[in-house]
């Protein structure tokens, strides 16, 4: 893992959700500092203030999406190649096929157990945090 803190964004609706998965990051992935937004509006607040290394957005939002978020992180060329792990209930293959195209790198379905939260911060540090991040 790179020196330093690498900054991950956490965008989801859901206050279990959120809290679930920043205790299992805090738990696993060492030198993380954690923003949390809880729509889509917070989240792009976010980007004009802080070096973001990492984006997990929950994919459906009231206001702006998740997907609607990727397409602004996609557009912004400093932002372009940013990691973007998409969460979502849904597990519905045209929903996931509709954000890879859209530019995601990564789709996890949320999980129904707290302990689950321990693997999807475990393969996020291991798929995209185990080189460093320019």
């Amino acid at each position: 893992m790179q020196q330093g803190k690498t900054t991950i964004l956490l965008t989801d609706d859901d206050d279990d959700d959120r809290y679930f998965l920043r205790q299992a990051i805090e738990r696993i992935i060492d030198g993380s500092a954690i923003l949390e937004a809880k729509n889509g509006e917070e989240a792009l607040a976010l980007f004009d203030k802080h070096v973001i290394q990492l984006v997990i957005l929950d994919m459906n939002m009231p206001g702006l999406s998740g997907l609607e978020i990727l397409g602004f992180i996609r557009s912004q060329n400093q932002l372009f190649s940013t990691p973007v792990v998409m969460l979502s209930t849904s597990d519905q293959p045209e929903l996931i096929t509709s954000a890879y195209a859209k530019g995601i790198n990564s789709f996890i379905q949320k999980p129904m157990q707290v302990g689950e939260y321990d693997r999807i911060a475990d393969a996020i540090k291991i798929c995209f945090l185990s080189l460093p991040l320019s």
